[in-house]
C-alpha cells in the first residue's frame, strides 16, 4: 500500500508543477522523470537487500528507457520531480531531500576516486535548473535555487540562488520571508544579475565621480599670476 501512496504522491507533484501534465494517466504512460523514480526504487531495494548485480542492472534499464542515469546506491526523498531528465546524472553517494526538483543534463557528480561520500547532498525543496553542475560531497541547504548551467562547488547555505561558473550567491530566494512559490529551472524572483558585474559597474562609477570632482577642483584653482618681466638693459647712453 505505501508503494501506492508514493506513486500517487509522485503523480500529484507532477500535476502541481507542470502546466503541460493534464491528466493523470498522461504522467503515468508518457513522463520519463516519473519511470525513472519506479527503476531507480526497484533498484535501490535490491541494492541495500545485498543483491548489487540486480540494483545495477535495474538501474541500467532505467537508463535506456528514460535516458536518466541514478545509481542504485543513491538515496532519492518523497515527491521529488525530475522535468524532462534527459542527460540527467544521480551518483553513488547524492543524497535528494523530499519535495525537489531536477531539470533535464543536471549532474550530481563526484570528484574522488576514493569509496567515501563523494557526491552532493540536496536539501528539501531545492530547485536545480537545466544544465547545472553540483561537484563533490557539498550540502545545498533547503530551499536554494540553482541556476542552469551554475557549477557549484562548495556549500550552499539554505535559501539562497547561485548562479554562474563557479556559481555564485546572487541573492536570497525569498526575501521577505513569504514566498514559497515554485521557482522554475532555478530562476528567482527579481534581480539575477551578476554579483561581479554589479561591483564592477559600482566600480566604475565611483571612479567617474572621482573624475568629476577633480575635474571641478582643477577649474577653481586660481591661476597665478604672471611673473614680472625682467629689465632690458641696453648699451645706449
Amino acid at each position: 500500500m505505501a508503494v501506492f501512496g508514493r506513486i500517487g504522491e509522485d503523480i500529484r507533484i507532477i500535476m502541481e508543477k507542470d502546466p503541460a501534465a493534464r491528466s493523470r494517466a498522461e504522467v503515468f504512460f508518457c513522463y520519463p522523470g516519473f519511470h525513472a523514480l519506479l527503476f531507480h526504487r526497484a533498484a535501490h531495494m535490491a541494492w541495500t537487500s545485498g543483491l548489487k548485480f540486480v540494483g545495477r542492472f535495474a538501474s541500467q534499464l532505467g537508463r535506456m528507457f528514460t535516458g536518466i542515469e541514478i545509481h542504485p546506491a543513491a538515496k532519492i526523498g518523497r515527491r521529488v520531480f525530475i522535468d524532462h531528465g534527459m542527460g540527467l546524472v544521480i551518483g553513488e553517494t547524492a543524497e535528494v531531500g523530499n519535495d525537489v526538483t531536477l531539470y533535464h543534463g543536471v549532474t550530481l557528480g563526484g570528484v574522488s576516486l576514493k569509496q567515501e561520500k563523494r557526491h552532493p547532498t540536496i536539501g528539501d525543496c531545492v530547485v536545480v535548473g537545466s544544465g547545472a553542475q553540483v561537484l563533490g560531497p557539498v550540502t545545498v541547504g533547503e530551499k536554494a535555487l540553482i541556476g542552469a548551467n551554475a557549477v557549484v562547488l562548495s556549500d550552499v547555505p539554505p535559501g539562497v540562488t547561485m548562479v554562474g561558473i563557479p556559481a555564485r550567491q546572487v541573492m536570497p530566494r525569498d526575501r521577505s520571508g513569504t514566498n514559497d512559490e515554485f521557482a522554475a529551472y532555478g530562476i528567482p524572483y527579481g534581480d539575477l544579475s551578476d554579483p561581479v558585474a554589479k561591483v564592477l559597474e559600482g566600480m566604475m562609477g565611483e571612479i567617474q565621480n572621482l573624475r568629476t570632482r577633480l575635474d571641478d577642483l582643477t577649474d577653481t584653482t586660481p591661476t597665478p599670476a604672471p611673473a614680472p618681466a625682467p629689465d632690458v638693459i641696453t648699451d645706449d647712453p
